[in-house]
């Protein structure tokens, strides 16, 4: 088992930037593929960034792409959201999980999940 604790979110200006943590423990943190996704209240959860095992490979949803960037430190157990230039519609609750799969945008995919953390971005 995985647990997955995010941090890092708050409230900032729009044009503003957010670093979210997810600090993982248990099971070894770098077999698995992980990934961000958001859920904004009355929305769906949606796929927002990915990283597989060793970092080499990510995907992005396209309204992210150029302003977040997903990494991960296997050695610190920590996954990492770098979100630059943030705009009032990415304003959600953003979670870490994890999954078996290299790589997956499908939440379907994801067996562990953090609790989330709020990411409020003004106008």
């Amino acid at each position: 088992q995985v647990q997955l604790v995010e941090s890092g979110g708050g409230l900032v200006q729009a044009g503003g930037s957010l670093r979210l943590s997810c600090a993982a423990s248990g099971r070894t943190f770098s077999v698995y593929g992980m990934g961000w996704f958001r859920q904004a209240p009355g929305k769906e959860r949606e796929f927002v960034a990915a990283i597989n095992w060793s970092g080499g490979t990510t995907a992005y949803k396209d309204s992210v792409k150029g302003r977040f960037t997903i990494s991960r430190d296997n050695a610190k157990n920590t996954l990492y959201l770098q979100m630059n230039s943030l705009k009032p519609e990415d304003t959600s609750v953003y979670y870490c999980a994890s999954t078996s799969f290299a790589i997956s945008r499908y939440y379907g995919d994801y067996h562990y999940w953090g609790q989330g953390t709020q990411v409020t971005v003004s106008s």
